[in-house]
């Protein structure tokens, strides 16, 4: 790999071959089973969007190589955004973090996760089958709008949590379908697919949400970033998002996988009386020396953030296949 402007690494565009099956980056043979979903076609909308200032279609790949991640931007004074300032905020905004590193049981996870699109794919739609599945607002569909909801560009949401839950059986797996793309690609040793929800979700705090939201948002396009906070609240704290990246190509670093984030001087709780479940908007433009735009690599998989430590945003140009946020 050769490097890009402004030190990302550029990857290669090489597409996977169709025909064999060779072994996997690490020895282990790919599996032969198909009873995992791999999704293979596209939603009719999936480059609708009706905002204003949306651009036309670009190569983002291309685009975001030119994007500086930006890691060192300085802190930004919010003195005029409309919320409780808190005190100044001395530890790191973000925290980066590995499945090597949640799951040190498997030896060369992240290096799968990132090579293997056949894996990356069958986490994703094994992750969203299992959660529509047992979410009771999805129940009673119909089998046409499940397929709709599950074409991989669309948005779906629930909740991360398996172990504990009401209405979980104990002793029963919530999330068999990821509980067999696990086992067919890392062994004896993988987690069962409510070990891999619940130990990512833990990343959330002592009174997480536990919500769950599968984010495609607007690919090939370049928008104008909208900044926010989910709920500008953080229980006991220590209340996290989580994000966990996918990346559109194998051996993928580079920005357009997490969402964009500006770091705040001093933490920013919302108001008393402002709805919990609705975010608290950033109106005004903010300059592009406050914008970090954290790279997707090998070894840096998930990002984890308070809510009220930052103000994010979806990319300014997204290159992902999703992103997937736990609260």
């Amino acid at each position: 790999m050769d490097e890009g402007p402004r030190g990302t690494r550029r990857t290669s565009r090489r597409m996977p071959s169709r025909g064999s099956r060779p072994a996997t980056k690490n020895g282990r043979p790919r599996p032969e089973s198909s009873n995992y979903p791999v999704a293979t076609k596209r939603a009719p909308h999936q480059h609708d969007h009706t905002k204003a200032d949306a651009r036309p279609f670009i190569d983002a790949f291309e685009e975001v190589q030119t994007q500086n991640p930006n890691q060192d931007a300085p802190v930004f004074n919010s003195q005029d955004f409309d919320t409780i300032a808190g005190p100044v905020i001395e530890h790191p905004h973000v925290e980066i973090t590995s499945l090597d590193k949640l799951f040190p049981q498997i030896s060369g996870f992240s290096d799968l996760f990132s090579s293997e699109e056949t894996f990356r794919n069958g986490i994703r739609n094994a992750i969203r089958q299992d959660i529509f599945d047992t979410t009771p607002a999805y129940a009673g569909m119909s089998e046409k709008a499940r397929r709709m909801l599950l074409l991989p560009d669309s948005s779906l949401q629930g909740s991360w949590k398996c172990q504990g839950r009401d209405d979980q059986p104990e002793g029963e797996l919530r999330m068999k379908t990821l509980t067999t793309v696990l086992n067919e690609h890392l062994g004896d040793d993988a987690p069962t697919g409510d070990e891999f929800m619940d130990t990512i979700g833990s990343l959330c705090g002592s009174k997480p949400q536990t919500h769950w939201i599968d984010i495609v948002g607007i690919t090939d396009r370049k928008i104008s970033h909208s900044w926010h906070q989910d709920t500008g609240r953080s229980p006991n704290g220590d209340a996290k998002t989580v994000l966990l990246g996918f990346p559109r190509e194998n051996e993928y670093v580079g920005v357009g996988v997490f969402s964009h984030i500006v770091k705040l001087e001093k933490e920013q709780w919302a108001n008393e009386d402002h709805p919990p479940v609705e975010p608290v908007l950033y109106t005004k433009d903010i300059d592009e020396m406050y914008i970090y735009r954290p790279q997707f690599a090998k070894g840096q998989e998930i990002i984890i953030y308070r809510d009220i430590d930052v103000l994010h945003s979806a990319p300014d140009i997204a290159y992902r296949s999703s992103v997937m946020r736990f609260m």
